[in-house]
């Protein structure tokens, strides 16, 4: 057993723990980061399987969040980039919508109005307008409501929900029922229009790695469970005590509900994500598909046309995700259908199963809940801002400052 001092103890190396600990280290308070497991990164992991990088569970990155522009090198990441657009599998039909920019060949399909309506498509234009020429603080402002009345609102068919937006944004929230909030929902398309969702080239896992190599390299403790907090006091499972200034516990909602009582566990919303290893890739396109009759599988995707560096050579990597269980032959029976070829035989490369892998954000939701809970204890995270790589990012950021205005008005 030792006993350690420094200037604010951070309890979790997820991605806001280590934008807690950047922002701080900036400003020159000295901090360390205590965190459980054997890497940083809390649920943005990537694991190298067989020369496959294969992220714990389907993720995204958007290089249009405020948080990234902030703190990543973003040309470092060497991202792969999606098109803007969805791959829409039905029957023995699929067709492209999004934007052409991305995909010119899109063109044609959105024409041929199978699933957008003209009608649909002024709506949507319109709506995306609206989201898109605001500022940011309009929407945050704004009355919340579900995502489902907001697509309601906008004059969305029943048929372009139930084809195309319903069964994408699904695998954006992780529930098919479009009861997040709607004010997330703009903030979210906000993000879609104003960059292409991102692949890093070492997979997801590399984000976090990014952010810990700006710490100091003694700043970040990996192996090191936390057992109890209280303000200004860390023990951790090995019998150590870390005394500090303030403590900020930025592990997911669950274990900072078991740490600090007054803060409330969230629900969860899960996936589970399976990863196949084709010889040759089955879609030749860096894009998302989904299943226009609702199936089983939430979304698919050749990750290795995103990022070629995702699977060896002389393969590819297709990603499934649902958020139902599913049996693996049916999940092969779906990708068969999906992609109009015979998935049987293809290789199994990884499952991950995630019940934690997004806080529910039903509506009303607070975008800034309560980070202080007393003296010199703070909390922060994804289930303190918003469910995603921006709130989690955010929400160290915002803990960070409210740290420095703390401690600035106890040393005057």
């Amino acid at each position: 057993m030792a006993s350690y001092e420094t200037g604010v103890v951070v309890v979790g190396a997820g991605l806001a723990g280590l934008s807690a600990g950047l922002h701080l280290h900036r400003a020159g308070i000295a901090c360390v980061v205590l965190e459980a497991g054997d890497e940083v990164g809390g649920r943005v992991r990537t694991d190298l399987v067989d020369g496959f990088r294969l992220d714990r569970g389907f993720q995204i990155l958007n290089p249009a969040y405020p948080a990234i522009r902030r703190l990543v090198d973003v040309d470092a990441l060497r991202l792969g980039k999606f098109w803007r657009a969805v791959r829409v599998s039905d029957g023995d039909r699929l067709s492209l919508l999004g934007n052409p920019l991305d995909a010119p060949k899109a063109l044609r399909d959105v024409a041929a109005r199978r699933y957008l309506s003209a009608k649909d498509l002024a709506a949507l234009g319109a709506f995306t307008a609206r989201v898109a020429g605001g500022p940011v603080w309009s929407i945050v402002q704004s009355a919340d409501g579900t995502t489902a009345d907001e697509l309601h609102r906008a004059g969305l068919s029943d048929r372009a929900v139930e084809t195309v937006l319903r069964p994408f944004l699904a695998g954006v929230f992780l529930e098919s029922g479009l009861s997040t909030s709607s004010r997330f929902f703009r903030l979210v398309w906000r993000s879609f229009l104003r960059s292409a969702p991102s692949l890093p080239a070492l997979g997801m896992g590399d984000l976090p790695r990014q952010l810990a190599r700006r710490l100091p390299v003694d700043a970040v403790r990996t192996g090191t469970v936390v057992e109890g907090v209280d303000s200004g006091r860390v023990r951790t499972a090995g019998g150590d005590v870390w005394n500090a200034r303030a403590v900020i516990v930025a592990t997911d909602g669950s274990a900072a509900a078991r740490l600090v009582p007054a803060v409330p566990e969230p629900r969860w919303n899960s996936v589970t994500t399976w990863y196949f290893a084709p010889p040759r890739s089955p879609l030749a396109e860096p894009v998302i598909m989904i299943d226009a009759h609702g199936g089983p599988i939430l979304n698919t995707a050749v990750l290795s046309e995103v990022c070629p560096t995702y699977a060896p050579d002389d393969a590819a990597l297709v990603s499934a995700s649902a958020l139902i269980p599913l049996e693996e032959q049916e999940v092969r029976r779906e990708l068969s259908r999906m992609y109009r070829t015979d998935a049987s035989r293809w290789p199994l490369v990884g499952r991950y199963e995630i019940p934690d892998a997004l806080p529910v954000m039903p509506a009303p939701h607070d975008l800034r809940r309560e980070i202080h809970f007393g003296e010199g204890l703070y909390v922060c995270g994804d289930h303190r801002d918003t469910s995603s790589l921006q709130g989690a990012l955010a929400s160290g950021g915002r803990t960070a400052r409210a740290v420095l205005r703390d401690l600035g008005s106890r040393r005057s």
